[in-house]
């Protein structure tokens, strides 16, 4: 009984941590594998996790039911967070990025010019905290490429502050 109440209490304290994120599920596979009995189904889902404050992260979960995938790809998700540069609710410059078979662009807009991107590449920007940006997708347009791209894309990103540590000057 007590070890149940100290569980209880743990997953409280989670959720109370964990609330600050956002998370938003971007793809979810259907697999299928063929058996004697018939077919067995199992799912993965991808999912991406923000506090639109500059953090971020992303993560997949394989399950036999939705939910459970979904479940674990948040759990990877908060377990992968990384910080991301953003400034007046754009990125500092633009950036070129290949992952795999995926070439993102992301360029960075004016003020109301609001989130021009596809879905995988939306869910993403969204949760970093970017308001105003432009993107275009060359290659393939797959989620978990598409995803991860655009997460490297802006991790690459440096704000003036450290371009002038680059050269020396006072920052």
């Amino acid at each position: 009984m007590k070890a149940d109440s100290n569980s209880k209490r743990y997953t409280l304290e989670r959720e109370a941590q964990v609330s600050e994120f956002e998370d938003r599920v971007v793809h979810i596979n259907r697999c299928a594998k063929t058996v004697k009995g018939g077919r067995r189904m199992s799912f993965s889902a991808l999912v991406v996790v923000g506090n639109k404050k500059g953090k971020i992260g992303v993560g997949l979960g394989k399950a036999k039911e939705v939910s459970e995938a979904i479940r674990k790809g948040t759990e990877a998700a908060q377990r992968n967070l990384i910080e991301v540069n953003v400034q007046d609710g754009t990125i500092p410059h633009d950036v070129e990025i290949k992952y795999g078979a995926t070439r993102i662009r992301l360029i960075p807009a004016a003020p109301g010019t609001g989130v021009i991107a596809g879905a995988a590449a939306r869910a993403v920007l969204e949760l970093a905290g970017v308001h105003n940006i432009l993107t275009k997708i060359y290659g393939s347009s797959n989620p978990s490429t598409v995803v991860q791209a655009c997460i490297e894309g802006l991790t690459t990103q440096k704000n003036k502050n450290d371009y002038a540590v680059l050269r020396g000057q006072n920052a």
